[in-house]
């Protein structure tokens, strides 16, 4: 079965967030819906961009499109939910959904303007979680490549530590499983336990190798790691790093990583009317 195109994405995405009890974050609802469509782990991964891939790069416009529709919102955080008038759909028509967003007009209050992925033509639709044009997103990744292996390990520190975790250090030593440092969580201000994290300044999918051998250097030094990379992790990986049994790890992809920098502010500034500039600067200093 190959990837399924946009308008058929529509009732899938639908039946996976009610599944979910009516809200969901992304990499639930993409999980969810990616089980259901029973694709081959060559579709699963194939790539759209550095960033994601072809079937996550369709899942977003899919929500983009529900959220034109008033089928579906989302929140600051990500969180997409089944509005009142979702709550009453059970399937839509995809052709009618198609030309309703089609029919939005550039210009009218609340709209934008991106580029449709099915016929790569202008179409105003409602404020979408993901606009993949969005110039900051794309300057923002292509600052995060242009890094040193070791700056990204400081930025990723400065991260983790704007983050609330404290004792943050950089080891990277070679050899020693993918570990480039460690920090230390405070619960309640009263417990602290140590998280080991990797940092992979990558242009494609993680394989579940990497998350095998992550975990294995972790072996008596602690019970939970964090893999952060400016890739994708494969749903291999994905499955790897939750196997039962196994310590658990944690990960951070691509898109993950820039919606974290933005809500820090770390290289960004946000303006009152959400107008969101990268800080080239920042990068230069790591």
């Amino acid at each position: 079965m190959t990837i399924p195109k946009l308008d058929e994405l529509f009732n899938p995405v639908l039946e996976a967030i009610r599944k979910l009890g009516g809200s969901a974050s992304i990499s639930e609802l993409d999980e969810e819906v990616t089980k259901n469509l029973h694709l081959t782990g060559k579709d699963i991964a194939e790539a759209h961009n550095e960033r994601m891939t072809e079937l996550e790069y369709r899942l977003a416009w899919a929500r983009s499109y529900l959220k034109a529709y008033e089928l579906l919102d989302n929140s600051e955080r990500g969180v997409w939910v089944l509005t009142t008038k979702g709550k009453d759909v059970d399937i839509v028509d995809p052709r009618q959904v198609t030309r309703f967003v089609r029919g939005l007009r550039k210009g009218k209050s609340n709209k934008i303007v991106a580029k449709d992925p099915e016929t790569n033509g202008s179409v105003g639709i409602l404020e979408a979680e993901v606009i993949l044009e969005e110039t900051w997103r794309e300057e923002l990744m292509a600052r995060l490549l242009e890094l040193a292996s070791d700056s990204f390990e400081r930025l990723c520190q400065r991260l983790l530590r704007e983050s609330g975790f404290v004792e943050v250090r950089v080891t990277g030593r070679s050899g020693d499983g993918g570990i480039d440092g460690v920090g230390i969580v405070r619960l309640g201000g009263l417990l602290g336990f140590p998280i080991l994290f990797q940092c992979k300044r990558y242009r494609g999918s993680v394989s579940p190798s990497v998350i095998r051998d992550f975990r294995g250097a972790m072996i008596g030094r602690a019970d939970r790691g964090l893999v952060i990379t400016t890739g994708t992790f494969s749903r291999e990986a994905k499955l790897e790093a939750t196997r039962d049994g196994a310590p658990p790890i944690d990960l951070l992809d691509g898109e993950q990583l820039l919606d974290k920098l933005k809500e820090l502010r770390l290289g960004i500034t946000v303006k009152m009317i959400e107008q969101v500039s990268v800080i080239p600067d920042f990068f230069h200093e790591i």
